[in-house]
């Protein structure tokens, strides 16, 4: 995604005079033909997060279309008040883009996890969320929303689905139809959602719009009151919001995700998955219980 993600920034950097690039010396090499091309709206501010959020901030109330890219804890845990209270406060549009997603960088431990990116974000009014699963998704993402006058955080991750879906902005998009339950699946966990359900009679929903969020399709998709969740970061983010979408009815629900500890041990993203359950066979166990 981080490929497509310089892709994408240096086409409209081209056609949008607004744009700016604001990097924390991350991606700096990647970006280096904005850079050349864009002198007067290309920074790297360097380990300075939080007054790099603020700059931002300042570019966005003259008129301009900021981009802040850095590690998601970096970005989002040690920038959370200004993002809160600079840009959301305000009202100001803004373009907040991570890499990292959960434990990418596995290897590098637990100062470069953020599983707590979305939880976090999600209890800050006027603000956007997308958590695309593939470079493509990310594409159409981010070019129909990054000028909409929102802060709009984006998730990007190393790893992203095989499978893309034809998505739009603020809308969910139903994969599959049953009757049994409601499997309500986010971003680049859709492939392993997708092998999980094969054989059970269930609604497949794919969200990578977490803010707003599309409260319609679980209105109009709702046949069974049994609902399996599978995010990519800590578990609950989007359980408020399913409830929301079907007030007063009696709901069981059930989730496959990061689970809400630090994780001391060393290794690979794929490692630290299985050790959280993050597979097909633990998504398969709960969506058999459920239903049964």
């Amino acid at each position: 995604m981080r490929k497509q993600f310089v892709k994408t920034v240096s086409d409209l950097m081209d056609i949008d005079p607004k744009l700016s690039l604001i990097l924390g010396d991350i991606g700096v090499f990647g970006f280096k033909d904005v850079f050349l091309n864009h002198p007067t709206r290309s920074y790297n501010i360097g380990i300075l997060e939080q007054a790099t959020v603020s700059m931002a901030a300042g570019f966005s109330s003259s008129g301009l279309i900021p981009i802040i890219h850095t590690i998601a804890p970096f970005l989002v845990e040690r920038c959370y008040e200004q993002i809160k209270i600079d840009f959301a406060y305000q009202k100001l549009r803004g373009n907040f883009v991570s890499v990292g997603n959960s434990y990418d960088y596995a290897a590098l431990g637990c100062t470069h996890h953020c599983p707590a990116d979305v939880g976090v974000l999600k209890l800050i009014p006027n603000l956007q969320i997308v958590v695309p699963g593939t470079s493509i998704e990310f594409d159409k993402l981010f070019k129909s929303s990054y000028n909409n006058e929102f802060p709009t955080y984006y998730r990007l991750s190393e790893r992203e689905n095989k499978t893309t879906v034809d998505v739009e902005f603020g809308k969910a998009s139903i994969l599959k139809k049953g009757s049994k339950a409601t499997v309500i699946v986010v971003g680049n966990v859709l492939d392993m959602a997708i092998e999980a359900c094969a054989e059970f009679d269930v609604n497949l929903i794919y969200y990578t719009t977490i803010e707003p969020f599309d409260k319609e399709v679980l209105r109009n998709t709702f046949n069974s009151n049994k609902f399996l969740i599978i995010e990519p970061y800590y578990n609950g983010a989007l359980l408020n919001n399913i409830i929301e979408a079907l007030s007063g009815e009696s709901l069981c629900i059930q989730s496959v995700g990061v689970p809400l500890s630090f994780i001391s041990n060393y290794g690979k993203s794929e490692e630290h998955d299985q050790l959280n359950g993050m597979n097909t066979k633990n998504v398969k166990e709960k969506l058999s219980k459920l239903i049964s």
